[in-house]
């Protein structure tokens, strides 16, 4: 039987929201003050939402490694590479057991500035 179809574009999709949401969840854990509608409950959904993506660019294989890294090369920001840095991962980490100081300093020694 031969292998699904890669559609990029919707890859690509699961590359970008993936960055966007990281960007979200790592910002508010920063600054929780600032959107106090983001409570326990919506912060969950986004932590699923953005498991389910970066579950989309594995699921695509070494073409969703590949189009995180093309993201990550088109748009070198924190969010992108931590998409790539995620895929790359020998094993899966849930992004709410993730060391959040060591993540954001592997962020910032590797070029991309976190949100601060």
């Amino acid at each position: 039987m031969p292998a699904a179809p890669i559609l990029r574009d919707i890859v690509r999709q699961h590359a970008e929201m993936a960055a966007f949401l990281w960007t979200v969840y790592d910002y508010h854990l920063l600054h929780p003050d600032e959107n106090p509608d983001m409570d326990e409950e919506r912060l969950a959904r986004l932590v699923e939402r953005l498991e389910a993506h970066l579950d989309g660019l594995r699921v695509a294989g070494e073409a969703g490694q590949e189009i995180a890294r093309e993201r990550y090369a088109e748009f070198p920001e924190a969010g992108e590479l931590f998409v790539v840095r995620m895929l790359s991962a020998r094993r899966l980490i849930p992004v709410k057991e993730l060391d959040l100081d060591k993540v954001r300093e592997y962020l910032t020694v590797n070029g991309a500035s976190a949100q601060r």
